[in-house]
């Protein structure tokens, strides 16, 4: 087990382990708590009563953020022709075809986000061992495999995130930096909240939400009451 710094464990001691704080305390702490020399990102973990090795209960998806995450993301997009000129004059920041695949495949991995136009999967699909580990292979539930190339751009850029429900039933997601205002960081994690709520499958059984926690990148987690939003 990694040895906890002193202004990890400094931290730690503000938190109440036996208390699920209201969004409004939990965010106000997270903040408070912070002792990154940069703006470090907030993040809302949550625990959910979901089966993932069930095909109708793995929750993915993506969502924009009405504050943004705060940070400026590289979008690389597979398309050609006409949707290739729309993707540049929507801003996106590297667009091809063949061309990038046998770049990533060389190792070269400078950007954040990929769309693709269906008719390039043929092609992206090649980069399965590449880019599926690292969750940037495009997917038409996460709005990546699209011809509407301009509008997965510009939402992006303007902070859609996406969630993904993992293994052990976690979930996790930003909601922006600690730089945010409280209330911009409250409306952010409201919006993924309803999100999650939304997305419960009509299989899965018994306590849907187990636990919430909000985080800063090296601060300690701040449970939230459920009963507070």
């Amino acid at each position: 087990m990694a040895k906890k710094s002193k202004k990890f464990l400094a931290a730690l001691e503000k938190v109440d382990a036996t208390k699920a704080y209201s969004v409004e305390e939990a965010v106000a702490l997270v903040k408070e708590l912070d002792y990154a020399n940069f703006d470090a990102t907030i993040e809302v973990a949550y625990r959910l009563g979901v089966d993932p090795k069930k095909a109708d209960q793995q929750i993915r998806g993506a969502v924009v953020l009405p504050n943004g995450t705060g940070k400026s993301q590289k979008v690389l997009v597979f398309a050609k022709g006409e949707k290739a000129a729309e993707a540049e004059a929507a801003g996106a920041d590297y667009v091809g075809e063949s061309d990038l695949v046998q770049k990533i495949n060389g190792g070269w991995m400078d950007f954040d986000v990929v769309v693709a136009t269906p008719d390039m999967m043929g092609e992206v699909g090649r980069l399965g061992r590449v880019l599926g580990p690292k969750g940037l292979m495009p997917n038409p539930k996460t709005g990546t495999v699209t011809m509407d190339v301009a509008k997965a751009i510009n939402e992006i850029k303007a902070g859609k995130v996406t969630y993904r429900v993992d293994k052990q039933s976690n979930l996790h997601a930003p909601i922006g930096k600690v730089s945010f205002g409280a209330d911009k960081l409250i409306e952010n994690f409201k919006t993924i909240q309803d999100t999650v709520l939304k997305a419960k499958p009509a299989t899965a059984k018994g306590v849907y939400i187990k636990n919430v926690t909000i985080t800063s990148t090296f601060g300690p987690g701040v449970k939230v009451n459920p009963q507070s939003f």
